[in-house]
């Protein structure tokens, strides 16, 4: 695998014909951060034909960036919904968190991507997974108007009675009240 990646990389940083070559060839290390370059822009940007090649390629989709992202939170969050697709039917963990403890439904929701938010939302992720300020998705939902996604939130079985850090709950923040 590591051959086809690095065969990969150098298709993908291919000179043009006339053109003076680089200087030198990158190290394992650069070929690692600029695959890794790579792959987290075709997800932000939603480009189904690299992410394919990643996917064939057998690179690890639980790969982070240095704020926790997944490839399939990127996608989420920047509304992508084949890309979405794409990740999860190659495996991408829909629980994944990043270093907030966001998850892509929560970025989804966040956003309004509402398409891609019921699409995880079939995902076998528990409802009340919290991030670290103890959010959960129906919070997100209530606190940003997404009616829809609150009520099937709490069909798939989310409480909407828990409490985050500050003392919210979504029922609270659905009616505009907040903890003090």
């Amino acid at each position: 695998m590591r051959t086809y990646l690095i065969g990969f990389l150098a298709l993908l940083l291919a000179v043009p014909a006339g053109a003076t070559p680089p200087p030198a060839t990158p190290s394992a290390a650069d070929a690692q951060a600029q695959l890794r370059t790579y792959y987290f822009d075709a997800a932000r940007s939603g480009q189904q034909a690299m992410l394919a090649e990643f996917i064939r390629a057998g690179y690890d989709l639980q790969t982070r960036d240095e704020k926790g992202y997944t490839a399939l939170i990127l996608a989420a969050y920047h509304g992508h919904a084949e890309a979405v697709d794409q990740l999860l039917a190659a495996g991408a963990d829909p629980c994944a968190q990043d270093k907030r403890g966001n998850t892509a439904l929560m970025g989804a929701i966040f956003k309004g991507e509402l398409r891609i938010a019921q699409r995880l939302m079939r995902a076998a992720c528990s409802p009340d997974q919290r991030n670290h300020a103890g959010q959960t998705a129906a919070m997100y939902a209530a606190l940003f108007q997404r009616r829809d996604i609150l009520q099937q939130l709490a069909a798939h079985g989310a409480d909407l009675d828990l409490k985050d850090a500050a003392g919210n709950s979504a029922e609270q923040l659905q009616r505009g009240e907040f903890a003090r």
